[in-house]
């Protein structure tokens, strides 16, 4: 986290997101503007928004080494998404996300909560491997899906690198988020109209 930066001072910007569409995008998303995979508690918060695991899955192991291991599979599909964007090769990256798709992920089951209804649950406690394998299919699963890799964009707010998947009507999505980069935009076009009135 950037120097002097108290999350509870800085909610909007320390805030983890989970609206790119994807949950390798989210995951890309955790580096900016400031870093939000700080902690091991922040990355088990991470894991259940993304759906990942149910809320309050035990998950046995967790740890530092979590943390590094997530941090640098992020990398890996950051650097092999903006790659496919700007219609370069990205080999290294790619074999690094495919051996790391290669352990199984982690599988769901449904089960009767005490009120009747079903829940999502995992069988077994998922460990770092097959956590990280499915964020890493999720990444080969979108880069190989012609219509899905289509919809990728980058925000257009500026220096913002955040990737999402535009599913808007029309296809014309240009923030990753209309309340922050979207709000920044508006905010610098009135800004500029009421220097030129004043003009």
């Amino acid at each position: 986290m950037a120097l002097g930066m108290d999350p509870a001072t800085y909610p909007a910007t320390y805030e983890l997101r989970f609206d790119s569409g994807r949950s390798c995008l989210d995951l890309v998303a955790t580096t900016h503007p400031v870093e939000r995979l700080d902690s091991v508690d922040r990355l088990r918060a991470w894991l259940a928004g993304t759906g990942l695991v149910p809320d309050r899955t035990a998950l046995p192991g967790l740890g530092p080494v979590w943390l590094v291991t997530f941090r640098e599979l992020r990398g890996h599909i950051g650097q092999l998404v903006l790659a496919e964007l700007e219609g370069r090769p990205a080999d290294t990256q790619l074999a690094r996300v495919n051996a790391l798709a290669a352990a199984a992920p982690p599988a769901p089951l449904a089960v009767r909560h005490p009120d009747g209804s079903l829940v999502r649950t995992l069988s077994g406690n998922p460990g770092c491997a097959a956590l990280v394998a499915a964020v890493a299919r999720d990444a080969v699963d979108l880069l190989t899906d012609p219509a899905a890799r289509a919809l990728l964009r980058q925000c257009e707010g500026d220096n913002c690198p955040i990737v999402y998947l535009d599913t808007s009507r029309g296809r014309r999505r240009r923030w990753c988020s209309s309340e922050v980069c979207g709000n920044r935009e508006r905010v610098a076009r009135h800004r500029r109209r009421a220097a030129l009135a004043r003009a």
